[in-house]
């Protein structure tokens, strides 16, 4: 699930036979699930027989031991199923290639974090010259032995000479901050605990940094309680954080977060204030230059605003103020009422999803059709050109600083691992920076889009990738992926996982469904609170387009989604289960009356609904996973899965609908949960728990969509050859 900061986050056999038909699934025998007595008074009354599996499974021996047995029915059918260790092989050796993330330029060197193929976790590196050797800083891989300790983010002093990093564990969302001296490579300090969802905001003089955090949570409660009373700190270097300062916070709005960000001249800091997920902020100014207190500039709660940079008091923000698809306006400090504004570049057909002053101009990333296009203008607005982009795909990035010649920026698609290039802001010329050397062509595969009526006519963009030289003869197993929420554009790629699926044989599609952002405010309002249902409608339209067109069937077609996909994943199976083959429902948020009682679920009211409402309840109700499992079903197969340690999307969400689901199955398909252990909802998971967690549901997807593995999958190498689907 969303939250709303900036950081720089880590970077990202032989084929045996079943004693079986191979169209059925292996029989299981599923572990006993405990119900309880469990009443909920809404509008009406609701049964909750699996509530105990709320609990923490840290806390709660009961539920350890209902996640330790569910592991092992799941461990044992995942080992038996044909190709799994030759996927795993391979997902290795196509894991195994050099990225980086883009290079982060403070007081002439750059920083940036390498992955030589296998690691864990990236480490962070920094060179003073671009042609220079790189130096390394941060070796995360140190940390523990399992690799589960994270380098979740970064932020170089302005002279270059300290970095301040966050350390995230196990995958929660907790950070610990440390700072490291870059030239004796020593952390210096005290560590800075329980900071969340917060970026870190350097003073211009290299003093300290800002950054938010909560109060220390009570013994036990750290990873499943709701968080309140976020507040804006400043620690100075060499400080205990006992006398870290306080420099905001609302005490009477105990529900609102703070992100912060400190102009490059180190006059201003900009504090922007959310109190959901919708971007809706307010943004306060505090003068760093005079003891005056910090003042709102925007207020309202109405709209969203993105600060791209400054030039003196002229500050230039891109906000959807009276402008859906959003546009960059222009505020004097001396004279900030809205009617004072300056517009600098109107809204287009396009989405504007950033922006930022880099060398005097304003560079302008667009969405056109869910595909990056990148624009450049002066500060008053002309136009200075696009940036030729190297095709169809996703091109981020584009920081630096107003003094800046120079920016950097990645561009990737489905089949284009992500290159970085260096940018002249002059003279618009690209230059490639690092170029990953894989372990395929890309030219075997093919992108394209294409665009399909959902129920009620809207009509929709979908990408859909392959090997080259498909035939659509209704029968390749295909794998559909959708996200539909928190104003988020899904926009093309490049994924180990993916390009192995399609190596593999199968096909990978991906649907920009309503109430994600890829076109603008009006498109995600089309997918929240009472409109979500038509989330699910489009993507059930995606899977009908994908079956009239040929390119799959039902009965080899699999769906997966993570997060507010998971959600949509568990949605459409209750709604169609006839429609797919396999699920793949990912740290789904699964339970729509409960949601908001765990960690950062009360932010997601602004996307779903608040279920105390009686007419948010009616909605949520009626599409909630959890609660429309209907008993007697023939249900797809499905492969649940999410982390022990997830304080985003508690596990609860997963343990209840498997619990429920496995319950209700009348079919021969399996009804599985996959629990990860000292992970959390995906940010910082080793390289080692990703490949495997990939071998497992390649190899379930497979099975039950009916692929033929090719050789080096362990399989005949008949990619062409079908067999039908398992458990339908």
């Amino acid at each position: 699930m969303p939250v709303h900061i900036r950081t720089r986050g880590a970077l990202l056999a032989t084929c045996f036979a079943m004693t079986h038909h191979p169209g059925a699934a292996p029989p299981v025998d599923y572990p006993a699930s405990d119900t309880v007595e469990q009443r909920d008074v809404f509008e009406v009354t609701i049964e909750d027989p699996y509530r105990w599996l709320e609990q923490d499974v840290r806390e709660s021996e009961k539920v350890a031991d209902w996640v330790a047995r569910q592991n092992a029915v799941t461990n044992e059918y995942l080992a038996r199923l044909p190709g799994r260790e030759a996927i795993e092989g391979r997902v290795t050796e196509l894991w195994n290639y050099e990225r980086y993330s883009l290079p982060v330029k403070r007081g002439g060197r750059y920083f940036f974090l390498r992955n030589d193929g296998l690691q864990n976790q990236a480490a962070l590196y920094v060179q003073d010259l671009l042609e220079a050797v790189p130096r390394l800083l941060i070796d995360p891989n140190t940390w523990s032995e399992d690799g589960t300790r994270a380098l979740a983010d970064f932020e170089p002093s302005p002279d270059g000479r300290h970095v301040a990093y966050a350390v995230q564990e196990s995958g929660s969302d907790w950070r610990r901050l440390e700072v490291l001296e870059v030239a004796g490579g020593k952390v210096i300090g005290a560590p800075v605990h329980w900071a969340k969802f917060t970026s870190i905001a350097w003073a211009g003089d290299g003093s300290g940094f800002y950054y938010a955090r909560y109060p220390e949570p009570e013994e036990g409660a750290a990873y499943q309680n709701l968080n309140f009373d976020h507040a804006v700190y400043f620690h100075r270097l060499g400080d205990e954080q006992a006398r870290d300062r306080l420099v905001y916070s609302r005490p009477d709005s105990p529900e609102h977060g703070f992100s912060v960000e400190v102009t490059e001249d180190g006059k201003y800091l900009v504090i922007t204030v959310w109190k959901g997920t919708d971007e809706r902020y307010e943004i306060v100014i505090d003068d760093l230059t005079d003891e005056t207190p910090p003042r709102v500039l925007i207020g309202g709660f109405t709209n969203e605003y993105a600060l791209a940079g400054n030039v003196d008091n002229t500050f230039y923000f891109r906000t959807n103020r009276d402008a859906p698809r959003s546009r960059i306006v222009a505020i004097d400090l001396a004279e900030p009422d809205p009617a004072r504004w300056r517009e600098i570049v109107p809204q287009l057909d396009a989405t504007l999803v950033d922006a930022s002053v880099v060398g005097m101009k304003l560079v302008a990333n667009y969405l056109e059709h869910a595909s990056t296009a990148v624009r450049m203008y002066t500060l008053e607005g002309r136009s200075a050109g696009r940036v030729k982009l190297p095709g169809l795909g996703t091109a981020t990035g584009f920081e630096g600083r107003a003094d800046d010649q120079e920016t950097f920026f990645s561009f990737a698609s489905y089949n284009v691992p992500t290159t970085l290039y260096r940018l002249d802001v002059a003279t618009g010329e690209r230059s490639v920076f690092k170029q990953p050397e894989v372990a395929f062509d890309p030219d075997d595969y093919v992108v394209e889009q294409v665009f399909y009526s959902s129920r009620d006519g809207t009509r929709v963009p979908m990408f859909i990738s392959h090997r080259r030289g498909l035939e659509r003869d209704g029968a390749t197993p295909t794998l559909l992926y959708g996200y539909g929420g928190f104003n988020v554009a899904v926009t093309p790629s490049y994924s180990v996982q993916m390009l192995a699926w399609m190596e593999m044989g199968g096909i990978f599609v991906v649907a920009n469904l309503r109430g994600g952002g890829e076109y603008g405010k009006a498109w995600h309002d089309a997918g929240r609170l009472a409109n979500k249902q038509n989330v699910f409608d489009d993507f059930i339209a995606a899977a009908a387009y994908l079956i009239e067109q040929r390119y799959t069937s039902p009965a080899h077609l699999g769906i997966h989604g993570g997060s507010n996909g998971g959600l949509l994943v568990g949605a459409v199976t209750n709604q169609r289960p006839d429609l797919f083959a396999a699920a793949l429902p990912a740290v789904g948020v699964m339970d729509m009356l409960r949601f908001n009682q765990f960690t950062a679920g009360r932010f997601w009211v602004d996307d779903y609904g608040d279920p105390g409402n009686p007419r948010d309840f009616r909605s949520l109700l009626a599409y909630s996973p959890y609660h429309n499992i209907r008993p007697g079903t023939q249900y797809p197969a499905v492969l649940v899965t999410t982390a022990d340690t997830d304080d985003r999307v508690v596990p609860g969400h997963s343990f209840k609908y498997t619990a429920k689901l496995q319950e209700a199955q009348a079919g021969d398909a399996p009804v599985l949960i996959r629990v990860e252990t000292r992970a959390g909802h995906g940010a910082g998971i080793p390289t080692s728990k990703r490949i495997e967690e990939v071998a497992d549901r390649w190899a379930f997807l497979a099975y039950h969509t009916g692929l033929q593995l090719p050789a080096e999958y362990g399989g005949s190498g008949a990619v062409g050859l079908r067999v039908e689907a398992g458990g339908r």
